[in-house]
């Protein structure tokens, strides 16, 4: 998997840079065998439209792309750059598996349909 970090108002430290790639480790699973095609796109910062204290004031965004699907998109605002992190690959893993789910129902039906035709077909 390709993974391209953007860093916006800030500079990203080499902890949250290990902690950010063990997140998206455990996001590989959900890609299916050819995960060298998948690009990853991360930006994390600061909120700038925001005041630059109190609550939600870090954000993660996270697109992935992958060819032949469709592009999986998230952002969420947190207290800290770790937590920012954690929820918004939770729901990108979320949309991940939905979109696993719904491509392995339509192979069953599809290979279920092909059989009864096959069946009949005799």
């Amino acid at each position: 998997m390709d993974i391209r970090i953007k860093a916006a108002n800030h500079e990203l430290a080499q902890e949250t840079r290990n902690y950010l790639d063990e997140r998206l480790a455990s996001l590989e699973k959900f890609l299916g065998d050819d995960t060298s095609l998948v690009r990853c796109e991360v930006e994390l910062g600061r909120d700038a439209g925001r005041p630059r204290h109190g609550a939600n004031m870090w954000f993660a965004e996270i697109h992935i792309i992958e060819p032949g699907s469709a592009r999986v998109y998230a952002r969420n605002n947190a207290a800290s750059v770790n937590a920012a992190i954690d929820d918004v690959k939770e729901e990108v893993e979320r949309q991940l598996r939905q979109n696993k789910k719904l491509h392995m129902r339509v192979l069953r039906k599809t290979g279920a349909a092909v059989k009864r035709w096959m069946r009949f077909g005799n």
